[in-house]
């Protein structure tokens, strides 16, 4: 449970760009840090939930069909006794294992070779790549992202333990895993190549590489976050406002 708490902490801070060892907690931004920031950030005490959802499908040229499921769902709740935000993840895996895999022949191997991409391991945020040697293939990646307000989250569903699983058949092999700080879904199709999605504390990564022929491959990622509302915060700048209004007449 320990590692699964981790690793949703990894999977946290990947998205909103926080410092996951302060993950509940504010921190003060260096002015070199605040210069390289874009977009808008928010204090993790305003998450009451955070999810993702990752799938990979994989179907070679004889029809055979291969890929896997990942969703993963943290709650923010409050430890009365402690008086600390607490995150409760659950997990759930789903196998995607064609019925006519061990069926039919596997397709002959490719002869492509994709070669380089270590870069794109490096990526520091959002990295999506597809490459191929073959002819005739068809690929994607993508990904959502929807945030929402509330005050409450949906009650969590009934998840495992057993992040770590694997499948392997006549097309190939496909595994789930909590893998370099964050979590891990492949796809090694045989002789054809090769699909990868990772979310972890150095960014959200989509990549695919076809060696063969005519293979049809899809990587999708969805993130969801609910926001609490905030009304005490409103109340702390109007009354910031209601200050200054006393104040302007008097020429400051």
């Amino acid at each position: 449970m320990k590692r699964q708490l981790l690793l949703a902490v990894s999977c946290l801070a990947a998205s909103f760009q926080l410092p996951a060892a302060t993950l509940l907690q504010p921190t003060e931004l260096s002015d070199l840090e605040l210069s390289q920031l874009r977009g808008r950030f928010v204090l993790p005490d305003r998450i009451i939930s955070f999810g993702v959802t990752m799938s990979s499908i994989w179907q070679n040229a004889n029809g055979q069909t291969l890929g896997a499921q990942v969703n993963m769902q943290v709650q923010n709740t409050m430890d009365l006794q402690k008086k600390m935000p607490v995150a409760t993840p659950v997990f759930n895996v789903t196998m995607l294992n064609g019925p006519q895999n061990n069926q039919i022949p596997t397709p002959n191997a490719g002869t492509g070779q994709v070669n380089g991409g270590a870069g794109l391991g490096q990526v520091q945020g959002i990295s999506q790549s597809v490459r191929t040697a073959g002819d005739y293939n068809q690929a994607g990646n993508n990904m959502t992202i929807d945030v929402k307000q509330g005050n409450s989250a949906s009650p969590l569903p009934s998840g495992t333990s057993n992040l770590n699983q694997s499948l392997t058949t006549d097309a190939g092999t496909v595994a789930v895993a909590a893998a370099n700080n964050g979590l891990q879904l492949s796809v090694q199709a045989n002789g054809q190549g090769t699909a990868l999605q990772t979310i972890g504390a150095n960014g959200v990564a989509q990549a695919i590489a076809l060696s063969g022929n005519t293979n049809l491959v899809q990587n999708l990622a969805n993130l969801n976050v609910v926001m609490r509302n905030n009304p005490t915060a409103m109340n702390n700048i109007n009354c910031a406002l209601d200050q200054l209004r006393a104040i302007r007449p008097t020429g400051y």
